[in-house]
């Protein structure tokens, strides 16, 4: 019974926390997002608009059309995917925010797997 008596004040506390989501903030602008992919760091430098995603990634080119769900979501759909993968939308959501970068988890549309990253806002 303690125990419990001393878990509720804890319990509201953590229910008082907001996770800070400003993601109009993000909606434009150029972007990097740096992850590892096999023990090797790699760089991908995106520039958004409302529509349009320009992905540059070891100086390949893409681009991809947006269709925002809500402020902190949307759906990115390869413009000229070159494979079957490439062809399946992928479903981006913004978990948290901060002054220049945010945290997003990532995955194909109708799959539970999801991933997720970090991205940091270099240019408006």
């Amino acid at each position: 019974m303690k125990k419990i008596i001393l878990l509720l004040p804890i319990l509201l506390l953590m229910s008082c926390y907001n996770v800070e989501r400003n993601c109009k903030d993000f909606k434009t602008g150029k972007f990097k997002f740096e992850h590892e992919v096999n023990g090797v760091k790699k760089t991908t430098v995106f520039e958004r608009n409302d529509s349009l995603e320009i992905e540059t990634f070891e100086g390949k080119t893409d681009t991809a059309s947006i269709r925002w769900v809500n402020d902190c979501e949307y759906i990115l759909q390869k413009l000229h995917p070159k494979n079957m993968a490439e062809e399946k939308a992928i479903d981006m959501k913004i978990l948290t925010t901060s002054k220049n970068s945010y945290t997003f988890e990532f995955g194909m549309v109708g799959v539970d797997t999801k991933q997720k990253g970090t991205v940091t806002k270099i240019a408006d």
